[in-house]
């Protein structure tokens, strides 16, 4: 039987089917694994089999809140093996593992030229899909990459390298490019509010900077995780006085920068006690519209603090954040909690985002393995 891209002349290909599974995104909070059509790639583009995508919140606040129209696929932290080529494609070929950023700015409009990148209108398209309206499409068996991706979003994973930890390259960028902002330097006191995987992340690049790093969280399992990750006082603010220990820690002053990678409420406003004049601090989970931070106007001012916001990645630290992962500078492995196949998406969902009602789970960060359709161990 022809297989889906066998109709396209111009495409060298691997052994691809008609037919793929894939998690659609339905509307009314409702994901369910179909059977689609593989999609089809032209001259400049190609298609990845996808064997990991980390499960991100930014995707689950699109599905749970209803975001945007359906159907999707979401899914955008994604590696694979190219299975085709475009007949324009000289960079890959059949066989080569790699990951795959899905959005791609065009270098030369005004956001671009002052290094905005996610504000660039090209960045704002997403350039892979595995049907429907792009939307990243790492939740299915196979994705297509477009031509301007193809130019410039795609990395070689190195032999050894897992496509569990390879998957990690796009939020470990995007962590970067938020710490590359603010600048911390050597022996820097720097709190990092929530550790969930982008706050352990954050954790894991700071302890590379030198910094003094203190962590919070209500979770136990995750502030042990944290001191295994490079932080040197992980505190539960329950029980912990968070402001009185940085404190204590810079002779009185407050932190020098802190990274809020949570949206609980509150945590800015405690971000803005535990800091000294003249603090950066860094918004990063704060992407809804919904949510509001009251603050006094003379804590910014008079106080000399720089309230900063990043986010999405930059295509300018793609080849460094490749780097720390590949390399194993960041271990990344240590945040994998779950392993799921692509069947078993929706309790990954669940679990991502209500783990209390799994009791013992522990979830930090979940993978799915879209090729995999019967359950696997965690």
């Amino acid at each position: 039987m022809d297989t889906a891209l066998d109709s396209a002349p111009d495409t060298i290909q691997a052994t691809v089917p008609d037919n793929m599974r894939a998690a659609v995104y339905h509307g009314s909070s409702h994901v369910a694994v179909d059977e689609i059509l593989t999609p089809p790639i032209g001259p400049g583009e190609i298609l990845i089999r996808v064997e990991a995508c980390g499960v991100c919140h930014t995707d689950l606040k699109k599905i749970e809140y209803n975001l945007l129209p359906p159907p999707r696929i979401f899914g955008h932290e994604t590696a694979g093996v190219v299975a085709a080529v475009g007949s324009a494609v000289a960079k890959y070929r059949p066989g080569d593992r790699v990951i795959v950023f899905h959005h791609i700015p065009c270098l030369s409009c005004f956001y671009c030229e002052r290094e905005l990148y996610a504000q660039c209108p090209v960045y704002k398209k997403v350039g892979v899909t595995a049907g429907f309206e792009p939307a990243g499409g790492g939740f299915a068996q196979y994705v297509r990459v477009m031509d301007w991706i193809v130019d410039r979003g795609v990395e070689k994973i190195p032999e050894g390298v897992p496509f569990e930890v390879a998957s990690f390259v796009e939020p470990v960028n995007t962590c970067l490019k938020a710490v590359e902002q603010c600048d911390p330097q050597p022996h820097d006191v720097v709190l990092v509010q929530g550790q969930g995987p982008i706050g352990l992340i954050f954790t894991m690049l700071l302890k590379l900077r030198g910094c003094t790093v203190v962590t919070t969280d209500t979770i136990p399992t995750r502030l042990a995780l944290s001191k295994q990750c490079g932080s040197a006082f992980p505190l539960n603010p329950r029980t912990d006085d968070v402001v009185a220990k940085l404190r204590e820690l810079t002779g009185g002053r407050g932190a020098d920068m802190v990274f809020v990678a949570t949206a609980a409420p509150g945590l800015v406003e405690e971000a803005i006690r535990a800091t000294r004049p003249g603090a950066k601090i860094m918004l990063f989970a704060q992407t809804s519209d919904k949510e509001r931070i009251e603050l006094s106007g003379a804590s910014i001012c008079v106080g000399e603090r720089s309230l900063l916001g990043s986010y999405s990645a930059s295509v300018a630290l793609q080849a460094e954040s490749s780097r720390l992962v590949f390399s194993g500078d960041l271990p990344v492995h240590l945040l994998v909690s779950h392993r799921v196949p692509l069947d078993k998406i929706e309790f990954a969902f669940r679990l991502a985002t209500h783990p209390g009602e799994f009791p013992g789970e522990n979830p930090l960060k979940i993978i799915v393995r879209p090729q995999e359709l019967t359950a696997c161990a965690q």
